[in-house]
C-alpha cells in the first residue's frame, strides 16, 4: 500500500451511487464550537485522502458550519462529496426547518443523503409516521430533489430501528457497529440484514464505542476495531477525528483493506462480551 493509493469504495445500497468506505463523522474535533482552524485541518486532510462521505447534523454543535466554511473556501470540492446531515425533530415543520438551516450553513442546495435522527422508542415513531409526522417532510424533500436520498438512524434499541428500516420507504440505515454489538446482538443480526433484504445501504457508526475508544486489552486498537466494521456487511463507515493524524490512521486500514476472517471477528466478540453492555452505554443516552 502506498499512501496515494485510493480508499476502498462500495456501491450505496441500491442507489447507484458509490462511496468511500471510511466517511468522516461529525465527531470529534467537529461536535465543537469555535474550533475553526483544527475543524479545517481535520476536514481538509480528509479530502486529501480521498473521503468522498462526509456525515453530520444539527445535533453536532458547529460541525455543518466547520463544513460549509470549507466548501465556500474550496470552490469545486462539493461536487465530489457525499454530503449528509440529519433532523431530529419529530413534526414535519421542524424537519423542514432543520433542513432549511442546514442547506445554509453546509452552503449547498441539496443533501446526498438526509437522515431521520437517533429514533428511539414507539412514541418517537407515532411521531414521526403520523399525520404532520417527520417522515413527511423527509418523503417531500427527497422528491423535490432537496435530499436525493433519505434515511433513518439509531443507536438506542435494534426492535424500534428495525420497525423502521421494514415500515419507511428509506434508502439507508445508520446503526451501531462494533464487536460490543456482535456481542449483544439486536443490529447487527437482525436490523442490518432487514435492512439489506431491501436494498438499503447501511453505515456503520459507534466504529471505536460511544464516542470513545473500547479496549478490553491493551492489544485492541483503533486500527482493529475499523478493520472488524469494515469486514461487516456495511457499505460505509463513518468515523469521528480529532486531529488529522486520527484521519490518517483510519485512512490506512481503508487503504489497506483485507477483510478480517469470520474466526477472528468471533474471537473478537467474544473478547468483548463480559464487558459489552457497559461499554454499549449509548444504547441509553440522548443524543447521538
Amino acid at each position: 500500500m502506498q499512501p496515494s493509493d485510493p480508499i476502498v469504495t462500495a456501491p450505496f445500497g441500491s442507489s447507484g451511487r458509490v462511496v468511500t468506505r471510511l466517511g468522516l463523522g461529525g465527531e470529534g474535533i467537529l461536535r465543537t464550537f469555535g474550533e475553526e482552524a483544527g475543524a479545517a485541518a481535520v476536514i481538509e486532510e480528509a479530502l486529501a485522502q480521498g473521503i468522498t462521505y462526509f456525515d453530520t447534523a444539527p445535533a453536532y454543535a458547529g460541525s455543518e458550519g466547520y463544513l460549509g466554511e470549507v466548501w465556500k473556501r474550496l470552490p469545486g470540492a462539493r461536487e465530489g462529496i457525499f454530503q449528509t446531515s440529519k433532523s431530529a425533530r419529530r413534526s414535519a415543520q421542524g424537519a423542514r426547518e432543520d433542513l432549511e438551516n442546514t442547506l445554509r450553513r453546509l452552503g449547498t442546495d441539496h443533501l446526498d443523503l438526509w437522515q431521520i435522527h437517533d429514533v428511539r422508542d414507539a412514541d418517537d415513531i407515532a411521531a414521526i409516521e403520523g399525520p404532520g409526522g417527520a417522515l413527511e417532510a423527509f418523503i417531500a424533500a427527497r422528491e423535490a430533489g432537496q435530499a436525493r436520498l433519505i434515511g433513518v438512524t439509531g443507536h438506542h434499541d435494534p426492535e424500534t430501528l428495525l420497525h423502521c428500516v421494514t415500515t419507511w420507504p428509506l434508502d439507508s440505515v445508520l446503526l451501531p457497529v462494533n464487536p460490543p454489538e456482535a456481542a449483544l446482538g439486536g443490529f447487527l443480526d437482525r436490523v442490518l440484514p432487514a435492512a439489506r433484504a431491501r436494498g438499503m445501504a447501511v453505515v456503520g457508526m459507534k466504529i471505536y464505542g460511544g464516542g470513545h475508544y473500547i479496549f478490553p486489552q491493551g492489544h485492541v486498537t483503533p486500527e482493529l476495531l475499523l478493520r472488524f466494521a469494515l469486514s461487516q456487511n456495511v457499505d460505509v463507515c463513518v468515523v469521528g477525528c480529532g486531529m488529522p493524524d486520527h484521519v490518517r490512521i483510519a485512512a490506512r486500514v481503508a487503504k489497506g483493506f483485507t477483510p478480517m476472517p469470520a474466526e477472528a471477528r468471533e474471537e473478537l466478540a467474544a473478547a468483548f462480551a463480559p464487558h459489552a453492555a457497559r461499554m454499549a452505554f449509548y444504547r441509553g443516552q440522548r443524543p447521538g
